[in-house]
């Protein structure tokens, strides 16, 4: 029998004969995630999965802890496909928690600590979690487990499971939730399969609220092994995360790699650069990954030499690989990832201009990548910018319960549009990728990607504000950050970059949203149509950062 066994609304399946070629071709795994930690755990009990805190767990260890939590979750009433809102950090107990979720065919709403009443409530109004896992200590100075009380309160989510805290009144912890009925199992059961939802990943987009994606068994599995084997990634190689976990590629390299490669995983709750190439050294780890704002402290690290590398075959990064590779001497390369299903990297053996000027090439021969020219159907030229478009064994099918979104968001054939922008290249015989932008108005703080709809409408509601507008400005450490460019009321002062944070945080906002530097203007620039031009605002604000750092550098030799 092919096809989800247990099918859900809102869910845009792939089409039977293509699910069949998939499986027939072993381009998608056969087995569930639970399946396949319960594999791990039978042929290598011993091994260790996770390394975090002094912490260590094995393979025979997550499985027994993971399988004793779902039977409780199935305890408390959860049944196949309903939804788990996660707020957790980088933790065993959110491996235990999520492979728990796999287990019970429970979908987590992979959330991150960070969201506040504005994300998690749209979040919750859309996918009606009826569980809710917190972390007490994911976030310094604000108390997550009454948060996670107020909402589950506002949306009926009826449980709430607290992960290194104490708990509600009438609530859960994940230990006590493993004590509910000790000695039963769920390995025999039969309800849904490796073509049904395993979680719901967010998009960050261009709107208010990240777009659900839907990541299904089979394919996930097949997509991390795809990248995971770019990189030459072999049996019980020790793999090192110090980033959300619960995102699309914390998800991939921290808990489907994991099990799939019978990995070793070193998890750092909170960055650190000292603690990272410690524990490079300490636990002979060969694999690590970076992005953001990390990439910078790591290539500007000043004790390198002091650290016994030797271990590390590759490092990969969403930006900066050049500075990385020249301050460690490791192999390390440039990627693009896209929760939707694609990944672009070059190896360790790619050119360097492929590894270091490029994001590289799709890691699945399967992949399908087409270029258009923006808001058309016509492909771009070798050597022109144009759209990304995608198709393929893990592309997106349809946002989860979003049909007016998903017709606008692919082609006629069916290749997901992107809203990034690419130029093709050719080098050493082989097509590579750069990335040249983005066509919507998201920003990629230090990889937390996020849209300015949200924060506009905000900003709008300020007593003081006639009207604002926010974009991208570049940052040295975080890539990008949010400028406000804003119109004062007659009469009226404008707030300062704190005390506009104040009133946003006050309304809801995640934190890491909030504008860092505010613009006064009188109007908004315009196309030749009558359109807010953003470009525009994106370049008034980079030229005059330039200028700013321009005239810091000039300053400074002079002073020498």
């Amino acid at each position: 029998m092919s096809g989800p066994l247990h099918t859900l609304d809102g869910v845009v399946y792939a089409a039977p004969e293509r699910a069949a070629y998939y499986l027939e071709a072993g381009i998608w795994e056969r087995h569930t995630l639970g399946d396949a930690l319960r594999c791990a755990a039978r042929e290598v009990p011993d091994r260790i999965a996770f390394v975090c805190e002094g912490r260590r767990m094995s393979f025979g260890e997550l499985d027994a802890e993971s399988e004793r939590v779902a039977v409780g979750l199935r305890s408390l009433g959860l049944q196949v496909h309903d939804r788990a809102m996660f707020q957790m950090g980088t933790t065993i107990e959110t491996a235990v928690a999520i492979f728990a979720c796999f287990k019970a065919g429970v979908v987590p709403v992979c959330s991150i600590p960070q969201y506040r009443e504005l994300e998690i409530g749209k979040l919750a109004e859309l996918t009606n979690p009826k569980a809710y896992f917190v972390q007490a200590d994911a976030v310094a100075r604000f108390d997550l487990v009454s948060f996670a009380a107020s909402i589950s309160r506002r949306h009926e989510i009826p449980h709430v499971i607290v992960a290194r805290g104490q708990p509600l009144p009438d609530g859960h912890t994940l230990e006590s939730l493993a004590q509910v009925a000790p000695g039963e199992t769920l390995e025999a059961t039969e309800e849904f399969g490796c073509e049904d939802v395993v979680v719901f990943q967010l998009s960050g987009g261009s709107t208010g609220t990240p777009k659900v994606i839907p990541r299904f068994h089979a394919e996930y599995q097949g997509h991390v092994r795809s990248w995971c084997d770019r990189y030459e990634m072999r049996d019980g190689d020790v793999g090192i995360w110090a980033l959300p976990m619960l995102h699309n590629a914390g998800m991939m390299f921290s808990i489907v790699r994991t099990v799939l490669y019978r990995a070793t995983t070193v998890l750092l709750p909170q960055w650190d650069v000292a603690r990272y190439f410690a524990a490079i050294e300490s636990e002979r780890v060969q694999h690590a990954f970076t992005i953001g704002p990390h990439a910078p402290a790591i290539a500007s690290f000043d004790n390198v030499a002091a650290h016994d590398l030797s271990s590390l075959r590759s490092i990969f990064t969403l930006m900066g690989a050049e500075a990385i590779e020249r301050a460690t001497g490791v192999p390390s390369t440039n990627m693009f990832g896209i929760t939707e299903g694609l990944v672009l990297t070059g190896t360790s053996q790619s050119p360097i201009a492929v590894r270091h000027n490029s994001v590289g090439l799709p890691c699945s021969p399967y992949d399908e990548v087409r270029l258009l020219r923006p808001g058309t159907d016509e492909e771009a030229q070798i050597g022109e910018v144009g759209e990304l478009c995608f198709r393929g064994p893990s592309s997106l099918r349809g946002y989860y319960a979003a049909p007016d979104i998903n017709a606008v968001s692919f082609t006629p054939d069916g290749f997901f549009r992107a809203g990034d922008l690419m130029r093709a290249e050719v080098i050493e015989g082989q097509i590579a990728y750069r990335f040249e932008g983005r066509m919507r108005d998201n920003i990629n703080r230090g990889g937390e990607k996020f849209g300015t709809e949200d924060v506009e409408q905000l900003i709008a509601r300020h007593p003081a504000i006639a009207d604002g507008k926010v974009v991208a400005m570049p940052d040295a450490i975080y890539g990008e950050k949010a400028c406000a460019f804003l119109i004062a009321r007659e009469g009226q002062t404008l707030p300062t970059v704190g005390e506009l944070g104040e009133y946003l945080i006050s309304q809801g906002l995640a934190k890491f949203k909030l504008p860092e530097r505010i613009e006064a203007c009188d109007a908004f620039p315009t196309t030749r149509v009558g359109k807010l031009d953003r470009a525009h605002l994106r370049s008034q604000i980079a030229q005059k950062i330039a200028e700013e750092n321009q005239s810091a550098t000039e300053g400074r030799a002079a002073g020498a």
